[in-house]
């Protein structure tokens, strides 16, 4: 409608002009129609290329609706359409780094699935042998209360393993809010020390502690406790009867460190760069474990911007540091 309007108004004029033009010569009227022709001619020309430039740019778009990932807005880069084109352009980008992000969330959350389920498998497989095994008229008492005690180990592991899976969850989407406080390395180590003291007397494993002056850092104890817990549950699972696990803490103008180390194997040394992923689960160092509180332990201290390594110390022996930095660096 808009275009039949114009065009009307193209003619009215030319009639109007080839009018005055006839009232002095009829050739001047002659040439001012043919050079209006050609004027609404060529118009016509422009506009249709440039309608055929929009519709090419909405059927590019309808195909980005598509998931076509193979589309160029370089023939865009130029005219009119360049402005519209470019945003166009940041937006797919974008839409396409979401969509490789979010498939790769997905491929994430399947393997974790996955594995979790390959983890709750066996402990649960035990769990159903053993409450076969405590109806048996056959059992005395004191073999009911070892099953009994076999089945309570295999809860509280499975317990531990959702608990820890959904806080990792949590820190890795960002729904975790870490506080900032100062927090004393002597109260931290001895709240960590208190939640593998029990496991360490069973096993015959001292834990002892090695603190310099009075260190502090800035974060958050609660999820700083379970991490250093997590390390000192680990340590006493590789430290020997008679082993001793050792909590060594200083602060200097830089840092404020707090290594846990044993009196164990140690890591193999082509396993040390793996140590900390999840569900890595080493040929020996980790064969009886879920292979999920190291990972769990150093998100939780990177998340604070810290640092957690681990290294082997002589003579034998693991050592897990736990750096955070006074200033950024």
């Amino acid at each position: 409608m808009r275009d039949k309007k114009r065009r009307l108004i193209h003619i009215l004029i030319t009639a109007s002009a080839a009018s005055v033009c006839a009232f002095f010569s009829i050739p001047c009227a002659v040439t001012a129609v043919i050079q209006s022709a050609l004027f609404l001619i060529l118009y016509e020309l422009i506009l249709a290329q440039r309608r055929d430039k929009a519709m090419k740019l909405c059927d590019d778009i309808d195909r980005i609706l598509r998931s076509d990932d193979i589309i160029s807005f370089d023939e865009y880069s130029e005219g009119e359409l360049s402005v519209l084109s470019a945003e166009i352009h940041k937006m797919t980008t974008r839409l396409r780094e979401q969509n490789a992000e979010l498939k790769k969330e997905k491929k994430f959350a399947k393997e974790a699935l996955e594995d979790i389920s390959h983890q709750l498998r066996t402990p649960l497989t035990s769990v159903m042998m053993i409450l076969g095994l405590i109806n048996s008229p056959e059992l005395t008492e004191n073999e009911r209360t070892e099953y009994l005690r076999d089945l309570y180990k295999l809860l509280a592991r499975m317990k531990w393993l959702i608990e820890t899976m959904l806080s990792l969850s949590r820190i890795e989407a960002d729904a975790v809010k870490f506080t900032k406080e100062r927090v004393n390395c002597r109260r931290l180590i001895g709240q960590s020390i208190d939640t593998a003291s029990v496991t360490a007397e069973l096993k015959g494993v001292d834990i002892r502690t090695k603190i310099t002056g009075d260190p502090e850092f800035v974060g958050d104890s609660h999820y700083t406790s379970e991490a250093i817990g997590n390390l000192l549950k680990n340590a006493v699972e590789h430290t020997a009867e008679g082993g001793t696990v050792t909590i060594t803490s200083a602060s200097s103008n830089i840092s404020t460190e707090i290594i846990i180390s044993d009196t164990g194997e140690g890591i193999p040394e082509s396993e040390l760069p793996h140590i900390f992923e999840r569900f890595f689960r080493s040929s020996e160092y980790n064969k009886n474990g879920f292979g999920i509180g190291l990972a769990f332990a150093r998100k939780i201290i990177t998340a604070q911007g810290g640092k957690l390594k681990a290294s082997n110390i002589k003579p034998h022996g693991a050592a897990f540091t736990i750096r955070f930095y006074h200033t950024t660096i």
